[in-house]
């Protein structure tokens, strides 16, 4: 077997499937995600096509069960409140160096060109689980808000309160950005998204592990780089649990 990143993180999560927040306080996980890190990003990059797909797979190989990864209810009367309303108020935002800011409500989102990809969710916990998304390229988004040249980064502001109190959040690179199977899902396997799995909309970045996998997206930022967020490093994990910014294939 080739000696991947995913195998390394998934390896890692088989046997501590208590949750990511006792693998990020586990000291050899943390040494295993530092392994390569900066290697791997690189070695990806240069090698793998920008448009190269991850896996997609028959319907007959959907998982009969696709666990819940990461925050299962929102914390919190407004995400409540949207839920009872049915999200008709909800509304994603589009901003930071872009040229035009969006606002975009859910059933704008399912208006737009659609794509469906039946693909594989590895979760640094140890499972994985095939399932059918659809929802709107995020590509198509970006190209209506008009990236400014500076832009280099999407960080993904989301509604779910974490145990530390702060708001989830987690960025991409816009090759990933722009890649044709990253979208902003509002269905799994035909049913629009249950509370656990994201609704009303999540990201999926299908070359990426399942903590990149953004769920209740309220807010879309682009910007030139990640120093300035939060703790710097990209995202919630990466910050607060040593993760590293890098999750791909």
């Amino acid at each position: 077997m080739i000696l991947t990143r995913r195998n390394l993180l998934l390896t890692a999560g088989a046997g501590l499937v208590t949750g990511c927040d006792t693998l990020g306080q586990n000291p050899t996980f943390r040494e295993v995600l530092k392994l390569g890190e900066k290697g791997n990003f690189a070695i990806q990059r240069s090698l793998q096509q920008r448009s190269a797909l991850a896996r997609e797979f028959d319907r007959t190989q959907i998982s009969p069960i696709f666990r819940v990864n990461g925050t299962h209810v929102p914390a919190g009367e407004a995400y409540a409140q949207h839920t009872a309303e049915k999200f008709v108020n909800w509304r994603l935002r589009v901003e930071g160096l872009v040229n035009r800011p969006l606002a975009v409500s859910p059933a704008q989102l399912q208006q737009m060109p659609k794509r469906t990809q039946i693909t594989r969710h590895d979760c640094v916990e140890g499972w994985s689980a095939i399932g059918e998304w659809t929802g709107a390229p995020l590509k198509l988004l970006l190209d209506a808000a008009g990236l400014k040249p500076q832009a280099r980064y999407l960080v993904f502001h989301c509604a779910d309160r974490m145990g530390t109190g702060e708001m989830y959040y987690e960025s991409i690179d816009l090759i990933d950005a722009l890649h044709p199977q990253t979208i902003l899902a509002w269905a799994l396997n035909g049913q629009a998204l249950s509370v656990g799995h994201g609704a009303p909309v999540r990201l999926r970045v299908e070359r990426q592990l399942g903590y990149k996998h953004a769920k209740y997206v309220e807010r879309i930022e682009a910007v030139a780089d990640l120093t300035t967020i939060r703790g710097g490093k990209g995202g919630y994990w990466e910050d607060g649990s040593g993760y590293q910014w890098y999750a791909g294939i």
